[in-house]
């Protein structure tokens, strides 16, 4: 498969200002050279502590921040050259689910107003057509499970899962090819969970979806992903195909977070790197590894040296000095 998204060295550092003068006193360190491909069809799933900066690179994918430096293509082009006006045609096949649909949709707008928005926002279909804005409309809805005497209702009397449900149908709206879904579920019970994900599944099958899944949750993570890509304070410190990920996982850091999901009952008891404190300040990361000061397996280099990423096997990229030999 050909790679759809590229990016390549991508950092993103917001300034930190004085209160009074408005001088820079030092950034936040969000992203850090960061390299990371999506290939066609897939879902790639992002995992990582809150403050991680997984939002963040969601965002920067599809240009609703402005990195710092680096590059990202889609398709061979990067759109961080573009210009607004030039945007116009990836915005139309690049989406975006939020986590809270409560926040992402309009209280005043009506269901109704709110899918036809962006087909006439993108040109897909003039104000005019009326008849062709209420097919598609209606296609958008049958397959997102939305029912068609709800679309006169407003967001505020519909359940969590179902303004979800609505906030999958407005991305999907303009035939989009690349979702980004920013924890999509985190914010609904379980059970609302697995209707939510399997539709997504059943959209990425029926209208060809590449997809970046964020999520902290590595049950829904390994349900939903092809590949498996693991962040810490900025960095991409692991990706892998997910069986490999989850059956030969090397980095620290991704062993600790596999051991902190919870399991009913264990045939035999096993050692488990458990995570001590906090995630360290992006304002003020660690020299070296930024994983040293938490990590059980630290080593004198690790303090001093940023390790780079290490090739495990075929599409299993570690960053860290455990693997310094390919047959770690």
């Amino acid at each position: 498969m050909s790679n759809l998204f590229e990016m390549k060295n991508l950092n993103m550092h917001y300034p930190v200002t004085d209160g009074l003068m408005g001088n820079i006193k030092g950034y936040v360190y969000a992203l850090n050279n960061v390299n990371l491909d999506i290939k066609e069809n897939e879902i790639l799933g992002l995992v990582g502590e809150s403050g991680s900066g997984k939002s963040t690179l969601g965002n920067c994918i599809l240009k609703l921040i402005t990195p710092t430096s680096g590059e990202v293509l889609f398709k061979g082009e990067n759109i961080l050259n573009k210009k607004k006006n030039e945007l116009k045609e990836f915005r139309k096949n690049a989406q975006m689910i939020f986590q809270n649909p409560y926040m992402s949709l309009n209280p005043r707008m009506k269901i109704y107003d709110i899918l036809k928005e962006p087909l006439i926002i993108n040109k897909k279909k003039d104000k005019k057509d009326k008849k062709e804005i209420n097919q598609k409309i209606k296609e958008i809805i049958n397959l997102t499970g939305i029912r068609e005497e709800d679309l006169n209702r407003y967001p505020h009397e519909f359940s969590g899962g179902q303004r979800q449900r609505i906030a999958i149908a407005r991305a999907i709206i303009t035939n989009p090819i690349f979702i980004v879904a920013d924890e999509p579920v985190s914010a609904l019970d379980v059970s609302i969970q697995a209707q939510i994900i399997n539709l997504m599944l059943e959209l990425k099958q029926h209208l060809n979806l590449t997809m970046l899944f964020i999520s902290h949750d590595l049950s829904v993570i390994k349900y939903i992903s092809d590949t498996i890509a693991v962040m810490y304070l900025g960095e991409i410190v692991e990706i892998a195909e997910k069986d490999e990920l989850f059956n030969n996982h090397k980095h620290p850091y991704t062993e600790a977070l596999l051991n902190a999901v919870p399991v009913i009952s264990e045939d035999k008891k096993t050692k488990k790197i458990i995570l001590k404190g906090d995630i360290p300040s992006p304002q003020n990361p660690p020299q070296g590894c930024k994983f040293h000061t938490r990590c059980p397996y630290v080593m004198e280099k690790c303090k001093t040296r940023a390790p780079e990423f290490f090739e495990v096997s075929q599409n299993h990229r570690v960053k860290c000095f455990l693997c310094e030999n390919k047959y770690c």
